[in-house]
């Protein structure tokens, strides 16, 4: 009796013990789960309150980074230009300057030129990063794209340094001819030979400064201001009048077809310089003998039919290389020709913001040793315009002071770029 009383108080004794132990191990679980870990510490490394809303409208890229350089925040933009991957920041460069900046506490900011993504070009992505400390344990970067920035300031570089080295050619050349004139005011040959001279010069001179002007005008002002329809007839009349001279020169016949009964709506100024510079560029590029045609119709499109307006030489054409640039101001394709020519290098820079600032676009076809085709595409005058009175309707019915909206004219999206270039067979074929 005593033996089995010592067993039941044995077991009761052991089955305390043993919910003592499963007790104490309980709570020590509770109190181990409870412990911050590497892993915790890293999700728990939020942004202080309101950040998350300032970086979200901020323009610049923007990356917050943890101690241990894990990414716990990035716009998309960072994603975009290749800032972040895989949870990391992928600039070493901008990596140390987030090391630096977490040791001593300074804001830090360097320019930099990275790899550009996904384009297999060269070309360089040009960026400005500024780090700097966010509380005691994040990290800020704010990256600003430069490119186009810098792209802006080379080409306005470019334009200062070739309109002062075309405008110094004419005037140094006058003023050498004019002493030569001097020198030779006894030699009254010499004298008429130098005076022809000064006067190609000055012609040059004033051609270049007036398509300054044009260049200027267009892109300053709003052609849609002054609008009205123009018909196509004449001003390929007025093309062909303009390169008359030129043409008959060189022997280069010009033929004109199609032109009948089509009209565009625009300033008529801009949209006669615009055409009367593509037959030019055909006529002086074209050789001896040749033939230059201009050609229109009508064509079909989603905004409402267009106008195109091909003009078509058999010339030296263009390479690959170079018609890709042949819109840019002062490029030509052959320097030594065009200084023959009297060409300053702006008419096909006219002839793309005019078309742009239309509503249109200009477009090139060319084979080297074959010829080239410019097509000249513009809304067409009817469409425009009665899209033009409905909405001023529209706008005298609802008694709005604006009777018609910059969109009611124009369908096309302000932000595209009409600067098209092609390689596909001409519209126009090459007249034998």
């Amino acid at each position: 009796m005593n033996v089995d009383a010592a067993i039941a108080a044995v077991a009761a004794i052991a089955g305390l013990c043993t919910g003592v132990i499963a007790m104490l191990a309980f709570r020590w679980s509770e109190r181990d789960q409870a412990k911050p870990t590497r892993s915790s510490l890293h999700t728990d490394a939020v942004l202080p309150p309101g950040v998350d809303t300032v970086l979200s409208v901020l323009r610049s890229s923007a990356v917050v980074l943890d101690e241990e350089d894990a990414v716990v925040k990035a716009s998309s933009a960072a994603y975009a230009l290749g800032l972040v991957r895989g949870g990391k920041l992928a600039v070493e460069p901008m990596l140390h300057m987030a090391r630096d900046t977490r040791r001593d506490g300074e804001i830090r900011q360097v320019e930099l030129d990275l790899p550009r993504r996904g384009t297999g070009r060269g070309e360089a992505l040009a960026v400005s990063a500024r780090v700097a400390p966010l509380g005691s344990r994040l990290v800020l970067l704010l990256v600003e794209d430069l490119t186009e920035a810098r792209r802006i300031e080379a080409v306005r570089r470019d334009f200062v340094a070739n309109v002062s080295h075309e405008l110094k050619t004419p005037v140094g050349a006058l003023s050498l001819l004019s002493e030569a004139v001097m020198d030779a005011s006894d030699d009254p040959e010499a004298v008429t030979r130098f005076a022809g001279r000064m006067q190609i010069e000055a012609t040059r001179l004033t051609s270049l400064v007036q398509e300054l002007i044009d260049l200027s005008r267009v892109q300053n002002d709003d052609p849609l201001e002054d609008a009205e329809p123009v018909r196509v007839d004449e001003l390929v009349a007025e093309a062909m009048d303009r390169c008359r001279h030129q043409a008959g020169t060189k022997q280069i016949t010009m033929a004109a077809g199609g032109t009948a009964d089509l009209h565009v709506w625009g300033n008529r100024g801009q949209l006669a310089a615009a055409l009367g510079n593509l037959v030019e560029n055909a006529v002086n590029y074209s050789p001896a003998r040749t033939r230059v045609g201009i050609a229109a119709r009508r064509i079909a499109a989603p905004g409402g039919d267009l106008i195109e307006v091909a003009v078509t030489d058999q010339g030296i054409g263009i390479s690959e290389k170079d018609r890709e640039r042949i819109f840019e101001r002062f490029y030509r394709v052959d320097p030594a020709r065009s200084r023959a020519t009297g060409g300053t290098g702006l008419g096909l820079a006219i002839v793309k913001h005019v078309a742009a600032s239309h509503g249109g676009e200009v477009t090139v076809w060319s084979a080297e040793g074959q010829g080239s085709t410019f097509t000249l595409r513009l809304p067409e005058a009817g469409g425009v315009r009665d899209r033009a009175e409905a909405a001023a309707a529209s706008g005298r019915r609802k008694g709005g002071n604006s009777l018609i909206e910059p969109d009611d004219l124009d369908d096309e999206d302000p932000d595209r770029s009409y600067e098209t270039f092609t390689n596909e067979p001409p519209p126009v074929a090459h007249h034998p």
